[in-house]
C-alpha cells in the first residue's frame, strides 16, 4: 500500500479483504507479547523448577567429573556414561523448555490467531525491488518500530539501572559470604532482577498489543472505490443485477398472462386494476388469484379474458383490495369470501344463461368488502402496491 493513497482510505476493510488479507499470511502480531509470555514463563519455571534443576545438574556434574580405572581404560564405559549424563541433562531441562515450547506456540492466540498460509513461502521478487526497500526504510510504521526500540532499550536499561544499583551493596557482599548462602542469595538477586526487567517489558507489551490492532486494520482500510468494485464483484454489477430482475418480471409476466384464459373471471376497476380469479369445482380451499395487474398490464389481462370470453366484472373496491391483500396464486382473504362469493355465482349463473338454462343474472353492486381491506378508503392505514402487477 502507498503511503500517499492512505488519506484516501477511510472505509473499514470488509471481512472479504481481511480473509484474503489473512490468506496471504498477513495478520495483526505483536513480538513484544511474544517475548515478554516466554520469559515470564522462563522465569515462573525457573522460580518453580530451579531447585530440582540445579540439583540434577550439579549430580550430573559430579558424576562427570568422577572416574575410574574402568572408564579410563575401557571407553565403550566411557561413552555410555557421556550419554547418560547427556540425557540427564536434557530430562532435567525437559520441564522448562516444555513450558516454553508450549506457551510460544500459544501467544499468537493473544493476537492474530494461528496462522500457516503457504503463500507466505511463495518468492515474491518485489520485494527485491531496492527503490520500494529504501521507500520502506523511511516510511512511517519504520520511523514507528524505531522509536518503540528506542524506547524498549531505555525502559528495559533504566530498570534494569534501578535494580542493579538497589542490590549493589550486596552484590558486594556476596565475596563474604559462604558458598552454599552465597549461591542463594546471587541467585535470588537474579531472579528479583528478571522478572522486574520482565515485568517493563509487560508494560511495553500492553501498549504494543492495541497498536498492532489499530496499525493492522488502519493499513486494511479501503478507499470508496475499492468498496464498490468489491461489491461488484460479490454481489454483481448493479446494471447486470437490473437487468436480470427485469427479465425474471418479464418472464413471471409471461407465466402469468399465460394463465388469464382459464380465470373465471376478472374483476376489473374499470381501468386501474384487474384481477383474474379461478375457482375450479371440488377444489379443496378458496378461490385463488390467478393474474393481476394495473395500468397496461391490466389492459393486457382484459384483453386477454376478452379474447377468450372470460367474463368481465366492474367492482372497483373489490379489485383493488385482492390486487392489495391477495399475490399470484394464493387464495383470496377470508374477509373477502362473501363478495367473490356474489361474483361467482353471477358468473355461473350468467353462463347458465348463455346456455339457455336460466334468466339473465343481476350484475352485482354493492360487494360486501370491509372498508379497511380497501386501500383507497380512509379506514385502511396501508398504501395499494404500484409494482405495475409483477410478482413480488
Amino acid at each position: 500500500m502507498a503511503e500517499d493513497s492512505d488519506a484516501e482510505r477511510t472505509e473499514p476493510a470488509s471481512p472479504r479483504r481481511l480473509e484474503k488479507a489473512r490468506e496471504d499470511g498477513d495478520v495483526p502480531r505483536s513480538r513484544e507479547i511474544a517475548t515478554f509470555t516466554v520469559l515470564m514463563t522462563a522465569g515462573a519455571c525457573l522460580w518453580a523448577f530451579g531447585g530440582m534443576l540445579v540439583g540434577r545438574l550439579g549430580a550430573t556434574l559430579q558424576s562427570g567429573l568422577t572416574l575410574d580405572r574402568e572408564q579410563v581404560y575401557n571407553p565403550n564405559v566411557l561413552l555410555e556414561r557421556i550419554f547418560n549424563d547427556v540425557v540427564n541433562v536434557m530430562l532435567a531441562c525437559l520441564p522448562i523448555a516444555g513450558a516454553i515450547m508450549l506457551v510460544a506456540l500459544a501467544s499468537p492466540l493473544l493476537i492474530g490467531g494461528w496462522l500457516f498460509s503457504t503463500k507466505a513461502f511463495t518468492p515474491n521478487f518485489m520485494k527485491l525491488n531496492p527503490m520500494k526497500g529504501i521507500g520502506n526504510m523511511f516510511s512511517t510504521n519504520s520511523l514507528i518500530e524505531l522509536l518503540k526500540a528506542i524506547a524498549k532499550t531505555l525502559v528495559v536499561g533504566a530498570v534494569a539501572w534501578v535494580v542493579i544499583m538497589g542490590q549493589k551493596e550486596a552484590m558486594l557482599g556476596l565475596a563474604v559470604e559462604p558458598l552454599n548462602a552465597g549461591s542463594a542469595h546471587a541467585g535470588a538477586m537474579i531472579a528479583k532482577a528478571f522478572l522486574v526487567i520482565v515485568g517493563a517489558l509487560g508494560v511495553i507489551a500492553l501498549i504494543d498489543g492495541p497498536y498492532q490492532l489499530w496499525h493492522y486494520h488502519d493499513k486494511m482500510k479501503m478507499t470508496r472505490q475499492e468498496v464498490i468494485q468489491e461489491s461488484k464483484e460479490s454481489d454483481g454489477n448493479p446494471q447486470i443485477k437490473g437487468k436480470i430482475r427485469q427479465m425474471q418480471r418479464e418472464m413471471a409476466r409471461g407465466r402469468m398472462m399465460q394463465n388469464v384464459p382459464t380465470a373465471d373471471v376478472i374483476v376489473t376497476n374499470p381501468t386501474h386494476y384487474a384481477v383474474a380469479l379461478k375457482y375450479a369445482d371440488g377444489q379443496r380451499g378458496a378461490p385463488r388469484v390467478v393474474a393481476k395487474g394495473i395500468d397496461e398490464i391490466a389492459a393486457k389481462i382484459r384483453e386477454l379474458g376478452a379474447e377468450h370470453k372470460v367474463a368481465l366484472l366492474e367492482a372497483p373496491a373489490l379489485a383493488r383490495a385482492l390486487y392489495k391483500h391477495t399475490d399470484i396464486d394464493e387464495e383470496i382473504p377470508e374477509k373477502l369470501y362473501s363478495a367473490v362469493a356474489e361474483v361467482l355465482a353471477y358468473v355461473y349463473q350468467l353462463r347458465a344463461y348463455k346456455k339457455g338454462e336460466g334468466e339473465y343474472p343481476d350484475r352485482p353492486n354493492k360487494l360486501a368488502v370491509p372498508p379497511e381491506m380497501d386501500p383507497l378508503n380512509p379506514a385502511s392505514q396501508q398504501k395499494p402496491d404500484t409494482n405495475n402487477g409483477v410478482l413480488q
